[in-house]
């Protein structure tokens, strides 16, 4: 294992997250604030990075395990002086309670500790949000989109970070897809934000929210989250950006590309696109008569389809109210998730259809063992060692899901609490049900929940194995 390139790396990524905090440092100073926490964390994470970028490396290759491990660490590190401001600045003084809030940042999965929201400073609300921009597409990634890493291995560091069954480069070199994927995702982004100022959002309150919904992460400035804002429009806007960053950004790509048709022949776009028909259907049928008319039914079903299936998070009614019915449904959509390639997280569209086909495949060859029954994808087949992986990757889903309920329990809450709770984490979706839904959050949780629901987000985020192997013995 190439160690000394690995603490380089965090050093890059240290030195890169002292001057992403310079950012909240300025938006404090033009809210006159006194954002120094900002400012100490931001020369401690620069100092420590400088010293690892010090040491000498006999060569920058980095093979797969380096770059799942290399991952990994760095998630961890990040995190770890990401939450340093909150504590500095006494607006989340337990450091335990700092890092849940910042890991649930960083992976994108809006959980939070936060009883008043509106409380914060300008500085923390922007980092707060702004956590989730940087790890929806990913924290390796982005420094690839902006430094030279790794050489002709650079594809290892995208693997393990970028999610879905499948990673491709759009382009020959992996650092080159860094930067279109990124220029894509800004680009976003700043529509996004110029669509909600249109509706009526402060700029601050527009990038912030831009942010959440870039990363689907869906942290909100305000207390009451969307529904604060009372605009139909703004909803809109939002969970119609939600259904495109839950999309494989490739299909953006090769719709930039002119490449439109071949964009829309993707099977996981079909399936997404039936999936929220349906489930906004299903669900509008449902609280029809909760809200009368027509209208408000269906923004109020499809909003919270896109904000539970793109694992965003945000909240405008409390479903938990919602018949019962719903309530799995949405659990499903939980698990779920976006597509591979995306912001979203969960088990990712293209896992569930190729789930589905290998089940469907081997009832086939159970009936007719003479049968020979290919799985195929967009008109390929789909090897075999992907089948399994996909297999394996959801016992190990299921595995961590059941271990992270079992420790929930622990805290005397009921089933439904303790499940979604993990659920949520795992999918990085945010809110749950029960006491975890809407209206609450996960502050009355045990410091052993709290990071033991951390490293859920985080394995959920990266995928699981690259967690995995950082524990697994070198042969």
């Amino acid at each position: 294992m190439n160690r000394r390139m690995i603490l380089r790396m965090i050093g890059l990524a240290l030195l890169m997250e002292a001057g992403l905090m310079l950012l909240p440092f300025v938006a404090g100073l033009c809210y006159r604030e006194r954002p120094l926490a900002f400012l100490v964390t931001a020369g401690l994470a620069g100092l420590t990075g400088f010293c690892l970028t010090r040491l000498k490396v006999k060569t920058n290759t980095i093979y797969a395990r380096d770059g799942f491990v290399a991952v990994t660490l760095i998630w961890v590190v990040f995190s770890a002086f990401g939450a340093l401001p909150f504590v500095f600045s006494g607006e989340i003084p337990f450091y335990v309670d700092a890092f849940f809030e910042t890991m649930s940042g960083f992976t994108t999965t809006g959980a939070s500790i936060l009883n008043n929201i509106e409380g914060l400073s300008h500085a923390c609300l922007f980092w707060r949000s702004f956590t989730h921009w940087i790890g929806g597409m990913g924290v390796l990634v982005f420094m690839m989109a902006i430094l030279p890493l790794s050489g002709e291995h650079s594809m290892h560091i995208m693997r393990a970070e970028v999610p879905g069954p499948v990673v491709g480069k759009l382009v020959p070199r992996a650092g080159d897809t860094a930067k279109i994927l990124y220029m894509l995702y800004t680009g976003l982004t700043v529509a996004e934000t110029a669509f909600l100022m249109f509706g009526g959002m402060s700029f601050f309150d527009a990038l912030l929210h831009a942010f959440g919904t870039a990363g689907t992460g869906g942290f909100s400035t305000r207390n009451n989250s969307i529904a604060a804002f009372q605009s139909d429009y703004i909803e809109m806007v939002i969970s119609s950006f939600l259904v495109l960053f839950a999309m494989n950004f490739n299909l953006f790509y090769f719709i930039v590309k002119g490449k439109i048709k071949t964009a829309l022949q993707s099977e996981e776009l079909h399936w997404y696109v039936a999936i929220i028909l349906l489930a906004t259907g299903a669900i509008a049928a449902g609280i029809y008569s909760l809200y009368g008319t027509l209208g408000e039914t269906l923004k109020n079903a499809f909003f919270n389809v896109m904000t539970i299936m793109s694992t965003a998070g945000f909240c405008t009614v409390d479903y938990t109210e919602w018949p019962q019915y719903i309530q799995v449904l949405l659990v499903i959509l939980m698990f779920i998730g976006g597509c591979a390639g995306s912001t979203g997280g969960g088990l990712k569209l293209s896992r569930v259809i190729l789930l589905i086909k290998t089940s469907g495949a081997d009832v086939k060859r159970t009936i007719s063992p003479r049968c020979v029954k290919r799985v195929r994808m967009d008109g390929k087949c789909v090897p075999d060692n992907v089948l399994t992986t996909v297999g394996t990757f959801f016992f190990l889903y299921l595995f961590l899901l059941l271990g992270c309920t079992l420790v929930a329990s622990f805290d005397g809450f009921d089933f439904t609490t303790s499940f979604t709770a993990a659920l949520s984490c795992i999918s990085n979706v945010g809110p749950g049900l029960s006491h975890v839904g809407p209206s609450y959050n996960f502050a009355d949780f045990s410091t052993l929940s709290k990071v033991v629901m951390s490293v859920t987000m985080l394995a959920g985020r990266l995928e699981i194995y690259p967690l995995l192997i950082l524990f697994m013995p070198k042969k």
